[in-house]
């Protein structure tokens, strides 16, 4: 982390001209079997994607707010990073109908209908792939984002002491949310290079932390597992050592 990081952004930022190549977050499904493994390099071009769809095509300002209605998984970690890059606040699991625009799963679809302002649905499938059709009423993000440009410039600067994330019914800035990052990666003892799994959800601050902003703020990456209870403890102990994970926060 260098001393100008301010904002999520800011570390992924960096993050891309220290070592592009490493791994930063690994993704794996044991509902499905998928497993899904990104560069910081790849990573970073799915939010400079997105954060470009965010910014141009739905039209989204620092200070909107964007209900965030997606489980952990590591689409939703590119979202988090998107909204970061615009100054958008991130309202994790928060009330469509208080939000200026939603971003959805396929569980939540009805739920997210409440938002007046722009709509993207998620599929969540295997390889970023697309609905079979398009939920009515939605954008289908896997439609949308790929020919968005792999480069991002905000319009605005974003603020480091504006709102950036709503979660737990706490609304944190991002210099707030990079703190609190910085107090949980010494918790769970990380340093660079760490290599931190967990099954804990994007629902609550301490699965988000885990899920992405720990292991970011501190150089390290993330083995993010949903549905980790169907692995059992002989494949889970097989996927650490596999995995060269380093900390576990299960």
């Amino acid at each position: 982390m260098n001393a100008t990081d301010r904002t999520p952004a800011d570390l992924l930022r960096s993050a891309l001209a220290t070592d592009p190549a490493r791994p930063l977050v690994t993704f794996y499904d044991d509902a499905t079997g998928e497993r899904v493994e990104l560069s910081v390099a790849t990573f970073a071009n799915w939010v400079a994607k997105t954060a470009n769809l965010l910014q141009g095509d739905l039209a989204a300002e620092p200070g909107d707010r964007l209900a965030l209605l997606l489980p952990a998984h590591w689409q939703s970690a590119v979202w988090l990073l998107a909204c970061s890059s615009v100054g958008v606040i991130a309202d994790v699991q928060g009330d469509p109908a208080g939000a200026d625009l939603v971003v959805s799963g396929p569980d939540t679809l009805e739920a997210a209908r409440a938002c007046r302002g722009e709509r993207v649905a998620l599929a969540l499938r295997p390889l970023g792939g697309r609905f079979p059709q398009a939920p009515e009423g939605f954008a289908d993000y896997a439609v949308e984002v790929p020919s968005q440009g792999d480069r991002f410039t905000p319009f605005a600067p974003v603020d480091p002491d504006a709102p950036a994330l709503a979660v737990d019914g706490a609304e944190l800035t991002a210099a707030q949310l990079l703190a609190r990052a910085r107090e949980d990666a010494a918790a769970l003892g990380l340093t660079a290079g760490s290599r931190l799994l967990t099954g804990r959800t994007y629902d609550t601050w301490e699965g988000l932390s885990a899920g992405l902003f720990a292991p970011l703020v501190t150089g390290g990456s993330v083995v993010l597992c949903r549905h980790l209870g169907q692995l059992g403890e002989d494949g889970l102990a097989k996927r650490v050592e596999s995995e060269r994970v380093t900390n576990t926060a299960v």
